[in-house]
């Protein structure tokens, strides 16, 4: 059914009143007959509520004032005037008044709703700007079908303080739920919740996506193990809305046909870099003489520990590569100013205070819980009253007052942890965790975009490189490849040993050779697994359970010489399919330039600033006939092919 201005009418309900006094008997003009639907547009769906034609405008009332809802003892509706610009009663040309409003959901903020007690059900709208809407009477319908329309486009659930409220996307409790499921391996069954809960959204539906992964696991539920493929297939696609990998109609994908990407070089790693190393590229202020350097040296083999505490600073974004030693000094005073500033916030709350603020507690209650459980192996944090977790404690509460929207959200205190043990200060640790959620802020963001486009993206790389594994994976159900959501989620914590976290991430902060490395790490372990899954026949629960299995079983040296060779061979190829390119970072438009032997046009392809830096730097590659000669030429191979944008 099509609405009156534009979109998809998608529920409609007549006979729902507005009751404009408390008058106690049935008088026509303190009761407003309307209808109420439910509106599905391109960007945003909207709630509209609009007066039945000839309805009676209430006597006595200023028309170019909203009404907000009070309740009483006894959950009565009374009211009093608001002004609300998009809520406003219209006149018209007879002079009766025609009530009306209309809001987007992503504007709702939560619903209150009457149980037992009345002859009829009542809902009221609260919108994020803590405007409330009057109350909604279903005098001849039942509410709870609004409800479950409203389920299709955000997420609901009780408030723990009013079970009449239900919150709206449940922001980082629900989120938080989610990951849980996703690191602590939960010991409910998929189908009791999906018999609970039938509907699906971004968040419920990962929240349900991990309850299946780990419930697989652990043999929890037998039902679960018997859903037919697909079944399956379709479970998967509405519970991640959105996230549709390889269909060749999705817009702005590219179909990657089969493409010779030449042959893989092998490559080596160096040594660590020394201080001696560190210190001769630094001048007498203490500027860094040649960044670019310093980074492929990392990236090819890390720092030795005496110096990450300094150098990943760095690495971070917390210092300027370019800063001299006095501006450092200056920089850290400023920023402890500051820290503390933030610090103070949530100290100084009083108990009054914080039970009047929800989300602080949430974020409080969250942050406790999992301090007391991260990296508890580590010397740095275990123990019982262990300094270093009061600092992960601290520093996770001042996060919450740096961003209060995101506040807190289960997976930072791994991502905080390394930083924290290497740091050795609250302050320093504080900056280079903010930097370090500045690249992954959409991890943990309510719709999780940054993670869906991880995995699409993901996707493409896998395709490419081995289109007959990624079939063999999408025939057992595997090919939305979430069993990489945790390796995504938290850059790879739960995989490595710790002190092979450390080098790990290192490399991946100089951001060579190419953009999203890390996702070319993820087709490195994928590819070192890949015999073993097809020659077993493993299928959609054995493949979870064998990538699970992985933790703490990888070699770090080796997966990085693989994740680098696949950069190489990609860099080389010659007819790389654009999507592959804007994932690396490549610009695929070619441009002449004049060789300078024969005075030929010579095609080249532009790269990304970070490929270009590894790549115009001589390091010793090993080629694969196992000679270094022409190393240099392996590395800084040009694209050729000029391609053509979808």
């Amino acid at each position: 059914m099509a609405a009156p201005g534009s979109g998809k009418v998608v529920y409609e309900q007549e006979g729902v009143f507005i009751h404009s006094s408390c008058a106690k008997n049935d008088d026509q003009d303190s009761i407003i007959s309307g209808v109420l639907r439910v509106i599905e547009k391109d960007s945003s769906s909207v709630v509209e509520w609009t007066q039945t034609p000839k309805e009676k405008s209430p006597r006595g009332s200023d028309h170019q004032n909203n009404y907000e809802a009070e309740w009483d003892m006894v959950n009565t509706v009374s009211f009093k005037k608001k002004p609300r610009s998009n809520g406003d009663a219209t006149t018209h040309a007879n002079g009766e008044s025609k009530w009306s409003f209309q809001f987007s959901l992503t504007d709702l903020k939560s619903i209150k709703q009457n149980k037992e007690g009345m002859g009829w059900s009542y809902l009221v709208f609260c919108l994020k700007d803590d405007v409330i809407l009057p109350a909604l009477h279903f005098h001849h319908g039942d509410s709870k079908l609004l409800i479950v329309s409203l389920e299709k486009y955000v997420v609901l659930c009780e408030s723990p303080q009013d079970k009449r409220i239900l919150l709206v996307n449940c922001q980082n409790k629900s989120l938080s739920q989610s990951f849980e499921n996703l690191l602590d391996e939960p010991t409910y069954g998929l189908i009791q919740k999906l018999k609970k809960d039938p509907y699906t959204a971004t968040m419920g539906g990962f929240s349900k996506v991990t309850n299946y992964i780990f419930d697989s696991l652990r043999g929890i539920d037998s039902s679960t193990q018997q859903r037919p493929p697909s079944e399956m297939a379709d479970f998967l696609s509405d519970a991640i809305p959105g996230l549709k990998i390889n269909q060749q109609e999705e817009p702005g994908f590219e179909v990657i046909t089969r493409i010779d990407l030449g042959k893989r070089p092998d490559v080596i790693r160096r040594e660590p870099v020394s201080a001696e190393e560190w210190t001769k590229n630094m001048d007498s202020e203490g500027r860094i003489l040649d960044a670019d350097f310093i980074k492929q040296m990392i990236f090819k083999g890390g720092l030795c520990h005496a110096l990450r505490k300094e150098v990943w600073k760095f690495l971070l974004g917390y210092f300027p590569w370019h800063s001299t030693r006095e501006e450092r000094t200056n920089l850290q005073k400023r920023k402890t100013d500051e820290y503390f500033r933030m610090k103070l916030q949530w100290k100084s709350v009083s108990d009054e205070q914080e039970k009047r603020n929800s989300r602080l507690r949430d974020y409080k209650s969250l942050i406790e819980k999992d301090v007391n459980r991260t990296d508890r192996t580590n010397k740095f944090y275990e123990g019982q009253d262990n300094p270093g977790l009061i600092l992960l404690h601290d520093i996770l509460m001042t996060y919450c007052m740096y961003d209060f929207d995101l506040g807190y959200v289960q997976g930072m205190s791994d991502l905080l942890s390394p930083v924290l043990y290497i740091m050795e200060n609250e302050v320093d640790a504080f900056w280079c965790f903010v930097s370090y959620m500045d690249q992954m802020h959409e991890n943990f963001e309510e719709q999780m975009q940054g993670m869906k486009t991880q995995l699409i993206q993901l996707s493409t790389l896998l395709r490419l490189l081995d289109s007959g594994f990624c079939s063999y994976l999408e025939s057992q159900d595997s090919g939305y490849l979430y069993f990489c959501f945790r390796w995504l989620l938290i850059r790879f914590k739960r995989e490595f040993s710790f002190q092979d976290i450390l080098r790990l991430w290192e490399v991946m902060w100089t951001e060579l050779p190419c953009q999203n490395f890390h996702l070319l790490i993820c087709c490195a372990i994928l590819e070192s697994e890949k015999q073993q899954i097809m020659d077993k026949h493993y299928g959609f629960n054995e493949i979870l359970k064998h990538i699970n299995e992985l933790s703490m079983k990888i070699d770090v040296e080796d997966i990085l010489c693989k994740a680098e060779a696949i950069s190489i061979q990609m860099m080389n190829c010659k007819e790389l399919p654009q999507a592959v390119c804007e994932i690396l970072g490549m610009e695929n438009s070619a441009v002449t330039t004049p060789d300078s032997d024969t005075g030929e046009d010579e095609s080249v392809t532009m790269m990304s600033r970070s490929a270009s830096t590894y790549q115009n730097i001589s390091m010793p590659v090993t080629a694969a006939n196992g000679t270094k000669d022409n190393a240099q030429h392996m590395a800084v191979t040009h694209i050729a092919h000029k391609l053509t944008p979808t």
